[in-house]
């Protein structure tokens, strides 16, 4: 029996320097709108196509590994890309530099609206980039799928995999069962391939509700541990973590009212780079800047510290069959789970045919040229401001 992908055994020689890893993510870290499909669309872009520091399949097992574990995967792929370009200096600065500038944004618009009382208006931006985004994901999901769908048996269990998504929107249920189904479908025929990955969602809250003063005393040693204990063990979606700020923050310990915590998500949504920055809106509207820093250090910790455990066991689990059958299996639910998740967002976001024409607009060049995706965002931004004029 042959080891899946063993055309490709070796870890990838790092050609990147840390400048160069800190400047791309300090990029995106001010620039990638749409969450964390889109993120994970443009990194492939950035890293695949434009840079060629992965290979399709490399980028597709690391994105496999970000699905197992809890956190952000699109702050986790940062932190991967980082560790394969610049070792374990790559991942604090890889990590570091996207994570920073949503936080600074995050915590400007939460110090406004606490100072007075609602968010700066932002409905024709939002109109104009999503379309944008929704093309950047459908490019990226093509050519991921392209490398990954390489047998029938790949995509009989792939199209299982969508389906049962679709229907239950049960992220770890679908990433581990299609791993396990791989496991005997590609053991049974001595298969080889490989396959593709992705899951969240992003869900787009209303900006209308004022805050009110949190219900409940927080110290900053408890709000600490809650978002520690919520970025060890959220997986999925950004719904996945809106139901377990509500529990943890609404419900359990009376710290937020709904209308806050539907605020904050926005906030989290509307702001480049990893939606988990909905945590240094709470943590300011809780406890000041001490507490903004504390709650984003505290939720994006255990995701760092899971990369730099998990990081050098990927090409090893690769070469071994069983364990490339799983991830091959893993890659193409989360494959399936980003094809529903931009479903859902095309279908909420391109309603009009001046939406359309942005989303066409932008596949096209995207297809045809070798044009930033960053340009395109930019370019979404402004026909949306003047449409909504």
């Amino acid at each position: 029996m042959h080891a899946p992908n063993s055309e490709e055994p070796k870890e990838p020689t790092p050609q990147a320097s840390l400048a160069e890893v800190a400047a791309l993510f300090l990029r995106l870290g001010f620039t990638a709108f749409g969450g964390p499909a889109a993120h994970i669309a443009l990194m492939e872009h950035e890293v695949v196509v434009r840079r060629k520091w992965l290979t399709h399949a490399r980028f597709l097992d690391l994105l496999g590994a970000a699905n197992l574990i809890p956190g952000p995967s699109s702050t986790e792929m940062a932190l991967y890309i980082g560790y394969t370009q610049a070792g374990w200096a790559g991942i604090v600065l890889g990590g570091v530099c996207f994570i920073l500038p949503a936080a600074l944004m995050t915590l400007a618009l939460a110090w406004a609206y606490v100072r007075f009382g609602r968010l700066p208006q932002i409905g024709g931006v939002l109109y104009g980039v999503k379309p944008v985004v929704i093309a950047i994901i459908v490019q990226a999901i093509w050519k991921l799928g392209r490398t990954a769908l390489k047998s029938w048996p790949y995509a009989l269990v792939g199209l299982i995999a969508l389906v049962v998504a679709a229907a239950t929107g049960r992220t770890i249920s679908v990433l581990l069962g299609t791993g396990i189904a791989m496991c005997i479908v590609l053991r049974l025929r001595d298969s080889r391939a490989r396959v593709d990955a992705v899951r969240m969602v992003l869900p787009s809250k209303g900006l209308l509700a004022l805050p009110a003063a949190a219900i409940a005393a927080v110290s900053l040693t408890s709000l600490f541990l809650v978002f520690l204990k919520i970025g060890a063990l959220v997986f999925g979606s950004g719904y996945v973590l809106l139901a377990f700020l509500k529990a943890e923050l609404v419900d359990q310990r009376h710290w937020l009212t709904n209308a806050q915590l539907l605020d904050a998500v926005a906030v989290g949504q509307i702001t480049p780079g990893p939606v988990f920055t909905t945590a240094t809106f709470i943590g300011y509207v809780l406890a000041g800047f001490s507490g903004a820093a504390l709650a984003t250090t505290a939720i994006f910790l255990p995701g760092f510290l899971l990369v730099a455990a998990s990081g050098p066991l990927v090409a090893p689990l690769r070469r071994s069959a069983m364990a490339g059958y799983f991830l091959d299996g893993v890659n193409l639910a989360a494959l399936a789970l980003m094809t529903v998740v931009t479903w859902q967002l095309g279908h909420a976001s391109i309603r009009d045919l001046l939406a359309i024409a942005l989303a066409i607009v932008s596949a096209v060049l995207l297809l045809r040229s070798r044009l930033n995706s960053v340009w395109l965002i930019v370019m979404g931004a402004v026909v949306g401001l003047i449409a909504r004029r």
